[in-house]
């Protein structure tokens, strides 16, 4: 039985694809809107209503892969809405909202098998380290540049020296980095780091990602990346690193550029020289 999650506006989310509800699938059913995302399970396959509104449809789709989530989306449309989706959504599949049982179940079963692939192409992250993200190792321990976090003893260090961190700000911290480059929303990190019984404001979280940048330090803050509007993500150290090549070149290149603009100008004043004498 595979769980899937359908995000409707509809008063009667039977109604977007009646033949989910012959199958034996689970199906959970969410509002169609980005504060349902937090309530969303990664090992799902989410049915998309895009029957009625496919401008806050694909919104939705850029949300989701924005958030680094690797969850397939299935596209419920009408006959007229196939016109506009290409590739730009992201979308695993696309189905009619009249669709048979057996096809539901075809395409299901299609985007199960095709989910390695899907995770790969839109998003899924993995602290694996190929592409200079955090690098976990078998004793527990994530490495990411100078900064090395221990989830066994529950420490964490910078250039071999111990960040002196509250429980919270570890948990935090060691959520953020398992998950290099995704972003998540203030509600997301609450969910996952304070927990589900937790019944404070989104403001903790930010609270505790400015304590945590200040005990990285000046030249570490910037791990702690900020995503107007949306929330947090770990940027791995070798992406400023990158930066700040590309940044030297720049200025080496700036400098050949003045250097022989100068040996132009002082050929020309000689050549002037010359010819006054």
């Amino acid at each position: 039985m595979t769980d899937l999650t359908l995000m409707t506006a509809a008063s009667d989310p039977a109604s977007v694809l009646p033949s989910l509800a012959l199958l034996s699938h689970r199906v959970r059913v969410l509002p169609l809107d980005a504060a349902s995302l937090v309530k969303m399970p990664e090992s799902t396959i989410l049915f998309l209503d895009a029957r009625d509104d496919l401008a806050s449809a694909k919104t939705l789709c850029r949300l989701i892969h924005a958030s680094g989530l690797s969850t397939p989306i299935v596209l419920v449309l009408t006959e007229g809405g196939f016109t506009v989706v290409n590739a730009e959504w992201g979308v695993a599949d696309v189905i009619v909202s009249t669709a048979s049982p057996a096809e539901v179940e075809a395409r299901l079963r299609l985007v199960s098998e095709r989910g390695g692939a899907y995770a790969s192409a839109f998003g899924g992250s993995s602290p694996s380290g190929s592409d200079g993200s955090a690098v976990s190792t078998e004793d527990g321990q994530i490495r990411s540049g100078d900064l090395v976090v221990d989830t066994n003893g529950y420490t964490a260090s910078l250039h071999g020296h111990p960040i002196d961190l509250a429980y919270k700000e570890f948990e935090l911290l060691k959520y953020l980095i398992q998950h290099p480059g995704r972003v998540f929303t203030r509600a997301q990190l609450l969910q996952e780091v304070w927990g589900y019984d937790y019944y404070g404001g989104t403001r903790t979280v930010d609270v505790h990602i400015r304590r945590l940048r200040a005990k990285l330090g000046g030249e570490y803050e910037h791990l702690i990346g900020t995503v107007r509007n949306v929330g947090y993500r770990f940027d791995p150290p070798e992406d400023e690193q990158h930066a700040d090549d590309a940044r030297a070149q720049a200025a080496k290149s700036k400098a050949r550029a003045k250097a022989a603009e100068d040996d132009a100008d002082a050929d020309g004043d000689a050549d002037a020289d010359s010819e006054a004498a």
